[in-house]
């Protein structure tokens, strides 16, 4: 019921959603203000109450810069900013990857033959400054972890012949299952995913799926707190 503002539907996506296209007589910040208002902050559903004022500084990464991503990801909400100062006092390195997260990345996976799963494509993007701190890394035997699966994606995604990392922008619907073997990173933090979702076959596809398995019962026998607003594990 707004006359300044019109949605045209132009296409289906691969994840049962729809692909829109605005009609908005205006310049761009003044869009932006508009969807602000009448939208809402997209809290995960499983949560069942509307987002307040406080979830615009939780559901937020510290390492965001740029609009586009559906979700904040969820990994990273476990840094703040005290977190991030003693990692790096205690010689850890931060390197940003851009993540444009879509809602593919929740969609069950409803096939018995997991060559069949569509992965919705997301958009990434690593610099140059980003694979050459990765790449130097590799070369002298660090440590490189991955914060989240969909930062494992972005890195896998952009791997060389000789398993390094080049600086790439683009979409990717690369879909990570056991068994593979990762290339690049040799750590990842990630949240305890739900069942039958791309997430949680990239987890156990890094870490293998008996020791996964392992952790997901101890994580329900201590009552660990699953998804987005939850705890994570270190796999090493």
């Amino acid at each position: 019921n707004n006359d300044k503002l019109v949605a045209e539907v132009i296409d289906n996506t691969t994840s049962r959603g729809r692909t829109i296209r605005f009609l908005f007589n205006g310049e761009y910040d003044a869009f932006k203000e508009m969807l602000i208002g009448i939208g809402e902050m997209p809290i995960p559903k499983y949560m069942k109450r509307r987002a307040n004022d406080l979830d615009f500084d939780r559901f937020q990464s510290i390492f965001a810069e740029e609009e586009g991503s559906v979700s904040a990801p969820a990994s990273a909400l476990h840094f703040d900013k005290i977190i991030a100062k003693k990692l790096e006092i205690k010689g850890v390195n931060f390197e940003k990857v851009t993540l444009h997260l879509g809602l593919g990345s929740f969609k069950p996976i409803e096939v018995e033959d997991l060559t069949k799963h569509k992965v919705d494509s997301e958009w990434f993007k690593i610099t140059e400054a980003t694979s050459d701190a990765i790449n130097l890394a590799k070369g002298n035997k660090k440590r490189i972890c991955a914060v989240g699966t969909s930062t494992l994606r972005a890195l896998e995604s952009s791997v060389t012949s000789l398993k390094n990392v080049k600086p790439q922008e683009g979409w990717t619907n690369k879909f990570i299952y056991p068994p593979y073997e990762c290339n690049v990173p040799n750590a990842l933090l990630a949240n305890f995913q739900s069942p039958k979702s791309i997430l949680f076959m990239m987890t156990t596809s890094f870490g293998g799926y008996e020791l996964i398995m392992k952790a997901y019962k101890e994580a329900i026998k201590e009552n660990y707190k699953f998804l987005a607003y939850g705890d994570a594990m270190l796999i090493i």
